[in-house]
């Protein structure tokens, strides 16, 4: 028996280690700790080699392609019914259209949005869309550098060679609620996606990033008042955190000093680049993609019948600048970004 229970441990040990190292939720060591703050803040950011390897891998950037020139015909001489590219010339025109393919359907190719038979159709659902989405990308360029700076944004941020990005969310319904007092629990205790697999609220993008509802975590005095946080609120507000904790790939030091979470006096810059994220996702949302309702079919709707939509993750998938900050939008200035110098 005496010799029966250290064998016992010594196998026990052995097999966690290699639990601990080959299968998922495990993260292999050594573990690298940037100080991103003042020293003695504990405002580091933490990860492993392996992740950082993944993380790589993840965000290449698709091949170059030669850029065209502004001069010549019009794109709107050329073809029919261009709608929003009409300040390009032919050239800059079917280079963005090459691009497009290239980034959203390189399996599909030109037919995914286009009726090849007569480009200038627009049976096509995915064409309608598409040209929304050019105008949505070139407004975020222009308009949110607070957010995205001279890096900007182009397709290929979201979609990543699919025709529809990873990371979209709907309106989630949750589980079935039993009537009367018990008709709702405000989505506590069912795990999602969205709210990191914790038992905070199953929405905490509806009201944060399509409706405008503030971010409410402690009141301001010793006792509640009409100003202060509820506590649902404070649940929201927690969710939603922990959505832009995993989408960003950080933990909360990134933005926030631990000692003082409200403070913004006490907070890094980047605090001040995700509010301005949270802005630019509530317009993107309520202005350029749920308002598509009506353009897409039955089977791209979610479970309430509500448009794909925008958050933190579409774009980021993971790290703290998308595509590891590398900029595409220079090269393509055709889609608002700020040229190269």
């Amino acid at each position: 028996m005496k010799i029966a229970l250290p064998l016992i441990g010594g196998v026990a040990a052995t097999l966690l280690t290699i639990a601990m190292l080959l299968t998922a939720g495990w993260v292999r060591p050594p573990i690298v700790g940037v100080q991103t703050g003042f020293r003695g803040t504990g405002q580091d950011q933490l990860i492993s080699a392996q992740n950082q390897r993944l993380l790589k891998a993840a965000n290449t950037l698709p091949d170059a392609i030669d850029k065209a020139s502004s001069s010549g015909e019009r794109a709107t001489q050329a073809y029919k019914n261009v709608k929003v590219l009409t300040d390009l010339s032919t050239e800059e025109f079917n280079r963005v259209m090459v691009a497009i393919t290239q980034w959203v359907s390189p399996d599909q190719g030109c037919a995914y949005c286009h009726n090849t038979e007569n480009l200038a159709d627009d049976g096509l659902y995915t064409k309608i869309v598409a040209r929304r989405m050019l105008e949505m990308n070139r407004h975020i360029n222009k308009t949110y550098t607070s957010h995205v700076a001279d890096t900007g944004v182009t397709c290929y941020t979201c979609h990543r060679g699919q025709p529809v990005p990873s990371n979209i969310w709907f309106e989630n319904p949750g589980a079935r609620q039993a009537g009367g007092m018990s008709a709702t629990n405000y989505g506590f205790g069912h795990p999602s996606k969205s709210n990191g697999a914790t038992a905070l609220p199953i929405n905490p993008l509806t009201p944060h990033l399509l409706g405008d509802d503030n971010l409410r975590v402690e009141g301001k005095t010793a006792l509640p008042t009409v100003s202060g946080a509820s506590i649902q609120q404070t649940e929201q507000s927690f969710s939603l955190m922990i959505h832009m904790s995993e989408a960003l790939g950080v933990n909360c030091t990134f933005c926030h000093n631990s000692r003082n979470f409200s403070g913004w006096e006490e907070s890094k810059p980047q605090r001040v680049v995700a509010w301005h994220g949270l802005d630019m996702l509530r317009e993107l949302n309520a202005v350029y993609l749920e308002t598509l309702n009506k353009t897409y079919p039955a089977n791209r709707l979610g479970p309430l019948g509500d448009s794909p939509k925008a958050n933190c993750a579409t774009c980021h998938q993971g790290a703290s600048k998308p595509l590891l900050g590398q900029s595409m939008a220079k090269d393509f200035p055709e889609l608002g970004g700020k040229p190269a110098p």
